[in-house]
């Protein structure tokens, strides 16, 4: 049992809670973090992955939560300008679409207008008989919009903002499940389970925040006894990723008849990320699977575009994932709200909870930094808002610095192909050096296990990120699920099932 009394208490380790933890921590709070399984393992590393604005959403008159989000695309860049950056989209317009020209124009001029943007580039239009946008695109769009957003790494920011609070003196527990939450003499007792080896173990805090994301209301039926808790509207999203549709650097934005938009994005190099779908889910999140249903919904979106279809057979990975947006008592799932909803239990009494209601990954610093207003007025304020200027770890290089910290890594280490290099800078930006340390050659990295994913990089995931199987590595630090065969795959698994445990 762990004797120190904790300011914060933290449940999940999705992008909300790691990045409330983050920021608590850095502001003189004692701060303890659990997450049941890996972090990013539920909604976190399942989005489409787009520091956007959220354009749709100005259809819904979601005005705050859209100037929220434009403000932050900049902001996050700056973070973090390793795993993020800008992306154009292509939005194909034709006469008797499903938007008028006139109301798209007024759309992209707020949203160019509205969020203080300074480095992206402005909104324009595009000729697609002569744009080379359109050569991918049936014959029937003649004009484009081309806007800016931005593209992030999902998974990869969840584990760095855990990394940060870490550094920074959280203590951060993946793989720890709480079972059990009760106020006694003024504190939170709260116990965990280490789903690996099964230790229990005893947490006190002064403030419990409950950021379990899908299992936000099971959290509070479970953990705390309360059965009433009706909180959350679980939408699901699914995504296909297929062999390279098209060799622009842009994504394209595409609008469905049943008023439905659909991305068709650039991803890891040789792959064209497609998504999203949206439809409510009642069974648990974590059994969450592409239909039969979505896959042929995708493709036939898709296909209405493109000038070669999208095929089921085309598709080398789809993913899934519960969004656990809060229960607005809207008619359609594409209609709930994106905006986030923080519910401050016990304010003025001894131990407060804090529960936290949907959210998406362009606002989860602005989220942080509400939730931290709360927990101030709660519990008593200590430190100031520090995060908008801040960068998350590997990130402290030139918003427009990539390139250079390319050309830098390989100057030290001459042996990195170009591609692997760049894969490097993306993942860990100047920690890339820490990774590769004294290596002189290739064979100092150890084992190839496919693709360019060496022994070196496994182990610093492993020491420094809480990798613990194959999957965390594959599927959530990077994305070399896509490149290794199932027999690497498994070697891999068994590689790691044979490293000690380590601690990140």
């Amino acid at each position: 049992m762990s004797r120190e009394i904790h300011d914060i208490f933290v449940i999940g380790g999705g992008i909300n809670g790691c990045g409330i933890a983050r920021d608590a921590v850095g502001r003189g709070y004692s701060v303890a973090l659990a997450e049941m399984n890996d972090f990013a393992s539920g909604t976190s590393s399942g989005a489409t992955k787009l520091i956007h604005g959220g354009l749709r959403y100005l259809e819904h008159y979601e005005f705050r939560l859209v100037r929220e989000s434009l403000m932050e695309r900049e902001i996050l860049w700056a973070m973090a300008p390793h795993i993020i950056w800008p992306l154009r989209f292509v939005l194909p317009y034709h006469k008797g679409g499903i938007r008028p020209a006139w109301l798209i124009r007024l759309g992209l001029f707020l949203y160019d207008h509205l969020g203080g943007r300074k480095l992206l580039p402005p909104t324009s239009v595009l000729d697609m008989r002569s744009d080379p946008a359109g050569k991918p695109l049936k014959a029937l769009f003649a004009k484009a919009f081309e806007y800016s957003d931005g593209w992030v790494d999902d998974a990869r920011m969840v584990v760095l903002n855990a990394r940060d609070a870490a550094d920074k003196g959280a203590t951060i527990m993946p793989r720890t499940k709480v079972v059990s939450a009760r106020r006694e003499n003024g504190v939170w007792h709260i116990e965990t389970t280490d789903t690996l080896t099964g230790r229990n173990d005893s947490y006190q805090a002064r403030m419990l925040v409950n950021a379990a994301g899908p299992w936000v209301d099971h959290v509070i039926r479970s953990a705390f006894g309360q059965n009433e808790a009706h909180h959350v509207r679980l939408v699901q999203g699914s995504h296909i990723v297929v062999k390279k549709k098209f060799d622009d650097p842009r994504a394209y934005f595409f609008q469905n008849p049943d008023n439905r938009i659909i991305f068709a994005i650039p991803y890891e190099g040789d792959f064209t990320l497609i998504g999203t779908t949206d439809r409510d889910y009642t069974a648990d999140p974590r059994d969450v699977r592409i239909s039969e249903e979505e896959t042929v919904y995708l493709c036939n979106a898709a296909s209405e575009y493109f000038k070669e279809p999208v095929k089921p057979e085309d598709i080398v990975w789809t993913y899934s994932a519960v969004r656990p947006l809060y229960d607005d008592g809207a008619s359609k799932a594409q209609e709930a709200t994106r905006d986030y909803v923080l519910k401050l239990e016990g304010e003025g009494k001894p131990a407060p909870l804090l529960n936290v209601f949907g959210g998406k990954l362009t606002t989860y610093r602005r989220l942080s930094e509400h939730a931290l207003e709360k927990i101030g007025a709660a519990i008593g304020v200590k430190g100031a808002p520090w995060t908008a200027k801040s960068h998350l770890p590997g990130g402290d290089f030139p918003v427009k610095g990539y390139e250079a910290e390319v050309a830098k890594l390989k100057r030290g280490y001459p042996f990195l192909t170009d591609p692997h290099a760049r894969r490097l800078v993306r993942r860990y930006g100047t920690k890339a050096e820490v990774l590769l340390g004294d290596a002189r050659g290739i064979d100092d990295l150890g084992r190839l296990f496919g693709g360019d994913l060496y022994e070196a990089e496994v182990k610093y995931l492993a020491e420094h990120e809480w990798a613990r199987h194959g999957e965390d590595v594959l599927w959530r630090r990077t994305k070399d699920g896509l490149r290794l065969s199932k027999e690497q795959a498994q070697s891999l698994e068994e590689y790691m099932a044979a490293m000690p445990a380590m601690a990140g």
